[in-house]
């Protein structure tokens, strides 16, 4: 506003960082409780942080996070994670249609920080997005996420042991506030979370599979099940319309 009532216009930038302000903040508590949770899963700080930088994904870090806790391997959970990332390539297609031309280096760095918040804030700014803006709105969301893993991990090492322990109980919690809000919106997610237990149940009780495998194979049938009645459901909706 300053900068407005001298005549002169904020840069692309710090239009940027102003719009990820309100994101930074946001993030603040599930970036500390990451932390903590990943204190009383086993991890050191320094592997607690450089998660957060390397991966930068809350939904499949505290995925990560059980998966760890369960002793399962490290090609589970990268299919895991990358299986629950996928649409990034969607939101990441989508941006490129929207930002201004600019070199593949710079074009890499901004999409790596894409979260769904910062995707949102993105694709509703009119016109051409600068790279300019990226880099401030992304940087913000960025810094927060990572600094709050590492500030999360340093409260959880002062709690006393018997609290470490029993915080394992808030990550089965963390699930359950990022799905309710989903299944609220939609009936195909509801349809999904269902699938994908049974599945992975069959597969865990019946022992047909280590945990890590069920849960993979679990998400992609589900996901391929309920694409597959959509796709059908669409169809006969089309003819019926001709009809």
């Amino acid at each position: 506003m300053a900068d407005l009532a001298l005549g002169k216009e904020s840069s692309p930038f710090r239009r940027g960082v102003q719009a990820g302000i309100s994101i930074g903040i946001g993030y603040f508590p599930i970036a500390l409780t990451f932390g903590l949770l990943a204190k009383t899963t086993g991890l050191t700080i320094y592997e607690t942080v450089l998660m957060s930088m390397i991966v930068f994904a809350g939904a499949s870090q505290y995925i990560s996070l059980s998966l760890i806790a369960y002793g399962t391997g490290i090609i589970e959970i990268i299919l895991t994670t990358f299986i629950v990332n996928i649409r990034h390539f969607l939101m990441s297609a989508t941006l490129n249609e929207k930002a201004e031309e600019d070199r593949l280096p710079n074009k890499l760095a901004y999409s790596f920080m894409i979260t769904d918040e910062t995707f949102s804030v993105a694709a509703t700014q009119e016109g051409k997005i600068s790279t300019g803006f990226l880099f401030g709105l992304n940087l913000v969301a960025y810094s927060s996420w990572v600094v709050f893993s590492g500030v999360g991990h340093l409260i959880g090492a002062s709690l006393p042991q018997t609290l470490q322990e029993s915080m394992g109980v808030a990550l089965y919690a963390m699930f359950v506030g990022l799905l309710v809000p989903s299944m609220k919106r939609s009936m195909k997610i509801v349809f999904l979370a269902a699938l994908g237990a049974v599945f992975n149940t069959i597969f865990t009780m019946g022992e047909l599979m280590a945990q890590g495998w069920s849960i993979v194979t679990a998400t992609l049938l589900s996901a391929i099940l309920v694409e597959a009645v959509e796709v059908l459901k669409n169809r006969h909706r089309g003819v019926s319309d001709e009809e």
